[in-house]
């Protein structure tokens, strides 16, 4: 019988870990992404507004408008700032995570090959004992 990994509950808990801190990085990521893509449809739409006006209403209904995306775009850089601050530190508990994992898989595999080692050298032993006694017989049954 082989022996088992004695550190498999910890390693299925460093995998459990590792999945929710992808998760957390992928949310993250994916907030920064939305984040980003506003940002630049703000920047479209207040490229958009007009620059030649008629009359006075005209142009203050078109500084309005640019002080509202001026708002809109301050607001939308702030909130990409944070979330690419948050996407960086969900990185890195990922890698963090990642790492501790890998050390385990690492023991495991070392433990893999040396069962399998072990079970090789057991299976080996068994078939020098049968050649072993095979030959013997054989003499026996020659002598006889």
């Amino acid at each position: 019988m082989t022996a088992p990994f004695s550190l498999a509950g910890l390693l299925r808990l460093r995998r459990l870990e590792e999945e929710q801190a992808g998760a957390v990085y992928g949310a993250a990521t994916a907030r920064h992404a939305t984040l980003v893509a506003r940002t630049d449809r703000a920047l479209a739409d207040a490229a958009a507004i007009r620059a030649e006006v008629d009359t006075i209403h005209e142009l203050q209904a078109v500084a309005a408008a640019r002080a509202s995306s001026l708002a809109r775009l301050t607001e939308l850089r702030a909130l990409t700032a944070t979330a690419a601050d948050e996407r960086d530190s969900a990185q890195a508990g990922f890698t963090v995570a990642r790492g501790r994992t890998l050390g385990l898989e690492k023991l495991e595999a070392r433990h893999g090959e040396a069962v399998h080692a072990a079970d090789l050298a057991a299976e080996q032993v068994v078939l020098d004992e049968l050649g072993s006694t095979a030959h013997t017989r054989s003499r026996l049954g020659e002598a006889q």
